[in-house]
């Protein structure tokens, strides 16, 4: 490097550590305070590549044979020679470091996503996929250069040859969707260089420039080789300026969130005049125009493939969450391009939000888009909430006007329903409230909906929820002559379309105020079926027919008992006479009588039972017994006042008799007891209590 001192450390390139030492004889405590470890260690840690290119005599790692092979690979697809040019080695040598990384990231199971260790992976892969490009190479190529980093690695890591199908989907997958995202940021670009062409401007604005790269993905230097080509420029300035601006942007909507969320969001920026239509009483599907696409932080004017975002359109199927019924999802397409909607919220001023993220394609403000939300989920959804109507109107006739509803929740799996009231529900009166409900549903009531004034909605009987507050316009949701609800949410045509009902719970959740827990429809058959399948695995068990399983509960809970009183009165007498060859096993130790044994099966409360009788017997003394049981050992320590008095401590005794069976415990100086997992160390435990005592005695 020129310089007269150097020598290693130095940071030119002229040294290369491939190995070093670490001499661990300390453990700090964090305030600069330092203790000698017990048992110190030396840490050595080794570059393997570096070493290769020692090794192999190479200049760099890029030239060790494993890392060359995959290097000529991009040569080789690229049509270029390594060396010739050092604007495309920087690409080659790129795409050979990024190509190892994300075969070696998706075998361990990271998927490409937009967030974590998911999107490092994905940034890697459409590096290498743009640099590519900027090699000239045409079409797909990250799995043909992935099959030759798995040819060369898969001898030390197997898992590369049997996840190799794997991997390859995963980068074939993402690979299409950056060219496609490619491709469209070409064609906005396009559009932009037609306008300064008309405008007779030959620099792109950084704004434009920041646009493409922010919204479209569409990365700063290939802008700037494209704009080259057509002598143009572009005010790398600008763009600067537009990502800080960006990056302040961010801090600050940071600075304005807590654990709980957002207190001030993306969705108060929005023009307060926009609105939405909800059309989803009468349409399941509709064609609108996108208002506004927010991305988790920001307005925007575009989400391409794999954003999530928000998407506000002028008319729209999709209800969202309210009223305790849950939020509809389904997809907005445009063309070949696919939104996934997961969630439908209401946002201020009426505009509701369609939730979710960019499967596919591109979408941008002022698109015309189709919506259509999972209408096999809004059918069941409106059986659950049309089945709550019916519920209420049972619960008041069974207990009492004096239920009110508290709260609810219907999605399409079940429903929910709190109420005041002010004791549980007996077996007698969920019954009959739930075939009450299932009488309606036979019925057949039409399921009617009329529009007017709240005045008028209250004269008709309608019920409406205890401090509610309602608009001037209300809707009436009226179910034959038995059921009338102000409800805004969505309901079946007819209550036979409902099915049937089951209420699954009734419980308190708070005081004065119930639940009940139900299903219908299909939710149902699913619960009679999995009960079916639990009743039918029960009867092979007992191996009898599903009809007789009470019976054999009954006779194998009387077998059962029976044999638990025969086991227990074996047990009793086999501890009688293990008692009385027991006895004659007392030893005295500095005038204190000790008693050891060790009695077979015995729990712990049949060892206190055995220790009061033991203890008994010798009058003054110490007793130690233990039992074991399916690789468990139970201890058991008692002192009489005698022997307390002059020194003897159950507690402290067992305490270390305990360690020599694996476990532990303590206690009072009159009992003690402790647990063990090590049977086998009985024998020693019962031996070590004369030392123990003698201890506690001098």
């Amino acid at each position: 490097c020129g310089k007269p001192d150097c020598t290693v450390g130095c940071d030119c390139d002229r040294y290369m550590e491939i190995w070093n030492d670490v001499f661990t004889q300390f453990e700090g405590d964090g305030k600069g305070n330092y203790e000698l470890l017990e048992n110190k260690n030396i840490d050595t840690g080794m570059g393997l590549e570096r070493l290769a290119v020692v090794v192999q005599e190479v200049d760099s790692l890029f030239n060790v044979d494993t890392v060359r092979a995959i290097l000529d690979g991009v040569c080789r697809l690229a049509g270029v020679n390594y060396k010739d040019d050092p604007e495309k080695d920087i690409s080659i040598r790129l795409i050979t470091d990024h190509i190892r990384s994300v075969t070696f990231m998706v075998s361990d199971g990271i998927m490409p996503s937009n967030e974590g260790r998911g999107y490092v992976l994905r940034r890697l892969l459409r590096r290498a996929a743009r640099h590519g490009r900027l090699l000239g190479i045409e079409g797909k190529f990250l799995t043909d250069l992935s099959e030759i980093v798995i040819e060369v690695s898969k001898d030390g890591y197997p898992e590369l040859e049997e996840k190799k199908e794997f991997i390859f989907r995963v980068l074939s997958e993402e690979e299409d969707k950056f060219n496609k995202t490619i491709d469209q940021g070409l064609a906005i670009l396009s559009d932009m260089m037609a306008e300064m062409e008309t405008s007779g401007e030959k620099m792109l604005s950084g704004a434009n420039a920041f646009k493409l790269y922010d919204t479209y993905g569409f990365p700063l230097d290939l802008t700037k080789e494209i704009l080259e080509e057509k002598d143009l420029a572009i005010d790398e300035e600008g763009f600067r300026e537009e990502m800080e601006a960006q990056r302040t942007r961010a801090r600050n909507a940071r600075k304005t969130t807590n654990y709980m969320g957002a207190d001030v969001t993306v969705y108060q920026s929005i023009d307060a005049a926009i609105t939405s239509t909800f059309v989803g009483y009468e349409k399941p599907e509709e064609d609108s125009e996108i208002l506004v696409l927010t991305t988790e932080e920001e307005i925007t004017e575009a989400l391409s493939d794999g954003e999530r975002g928000t998407i506000i359109t002028a008319a729209t199927p999709f209800y969202a969450t309210s009223g305790g019924q849950k939020n509809d999802t389904g997809v907005i397409t445009k063309d070949e391009s696919v939104f996934v909607v997961e969630d439908t919220i209401k946002l201020p001023g009426g505009k509701i939000g369609h939730v979710g993220y960019v499967e596919n394609g591109l979408f941008c403000k002022g698109d015309t888009v189709h919506l259509a939300i999972d209408q096999e989920k809004r059918k069941a959804t409106a059986r659950n909430h049309s089945a709550t109507h019916l519920l209420q109107k049972a619960l008041r006739n069974t207990l009492g006007t004096h239920v009110e509803q508290a709260g609810s929740y219907v999605d399409n799996e079940r429903l929910r329903f709190d109420f005041s009231h002010f004791s549980a529900m007996t077996p007698e009166e969920l019954k009959k409230v739930e075939d009450e409900v299932n009488d309606e549903i036979t019925a057949l009531l039409p399921v009617t909906t009329d529009i007017m004034d709240l005045e008028s909605a209250r004269k008709t009987g309608a019920m409406a929820l205890f401090g509610e507050k309602y608009d001037n316009e209300v809707r009436v949701v009226t179910m034959g002559d038995y059921s009338r609800e102000l409800c805004g949410g969505t309901h079946v045509k007819n209550t036979g379309e409902i099915g049937c009902f089951k209420i699954l719970s009734e419980n308190g959740i708070a005081a004065g105020v119930r639940r009940v827990e139900g299903v219908t429809s299909k939710a149902l058959l699913a619960y009679y079926a999995q009960e079916e399948k639990t009743l039918s695995e029960a009867a092979a068990l007992f191996k009898s027919a599903p009809s007789t399983v009470p019976e054999r509960i009954t006779a194998l809970q009387a077998e059962l008992r029976a044999l638990r009183n025969d086991n227990d009165r074996l047990k009793s007498e086999i501890a009688k006479a293990a008692l009385a060859d027991v006895t004659d096993q007392v030893k005295e130790v500095n005038g204190v009588k000790l008693l050891t044994a060790e009695l077979k099966d015995l729990d712990m409360n049949e060892l206190r039972a055995q220790g009061d009788q033991l203890k008994d017997r010798i009058g003054e003394g110490v007793v130690l017994l233990a039992s074991s049981s399916e690789g468990k050992v139970s201890l058991l320590a008692m002192a009489t006042e005698g022997a307390m008095a002059k020194g003897a401590h159950a507690g402290n005794l067992i305490k270390e008799a305990a360690k020599l069976v694996g476990g532990g415990g303590g206690g009072k100086p009159a009992m003690a007891q402790a647990g063990g997992k090590n049977p086998a160390g009985i024998p020693e435990a019962l031996r070590a209590a004369e030392d123990i005592l003698a201890r506690q005695l001098s």
